[in-house]
């Protein structure tokens, strides 16, 4: 069982989860129960499945929750995508936050290879 305050993937997921949770307050209100809801759940489902995988017993399990996370930050990158082309976010704060999203897709994509090699 790992510690996933200590992991560096982790943190950096967290952080942009509350950077998310801010821009998406910005919002429309009628986007309350569609995308602001919809980026919010990808967003914080990255950091989650972190957490949840670390408390498992063993590496390929952890593993496992790594990929649902890589899943879950490139569902969070397409609606990035998606709120810019809606005039939702503005060039500057879409481009910072999807170069976020890709830094913590390597930072899985490390993680998962390492403890594959492991094995």
């Amino acid at each position: 069982m790992k510690n996933f305050k200590e992991l560096n993937v982790w943190k950096k997921s967290h952080q942009l989860t509350l950077k998310i949770y801010q821009t998406a307050s910005t919002f429309p209100r009628e986007e309350m129960y569609g995308l602001t809801s919809q980026i919010r759940r990808a967003c914080a489902s990255v950091p989650t499945n972190i957490a949840e995988g670390c408390g498992r017993n063993s590496d390929a399990e952890l593993a496992r929750f790594l990929e649902i996370s890589m899943g879950s930050a490139s569902e969070l990158e397409y609606l990035l995508l998606l709120t810019r082309e809606l005039n939702l976010i503005n060039e500057p704060d879409y481009s910072k936050l999807a170069d976020e999203v890709i830094e913590v897709k390597r930072m899985l994509a490390s993680f998962i290879k390492k403890l594959r090699a492991d094995r």
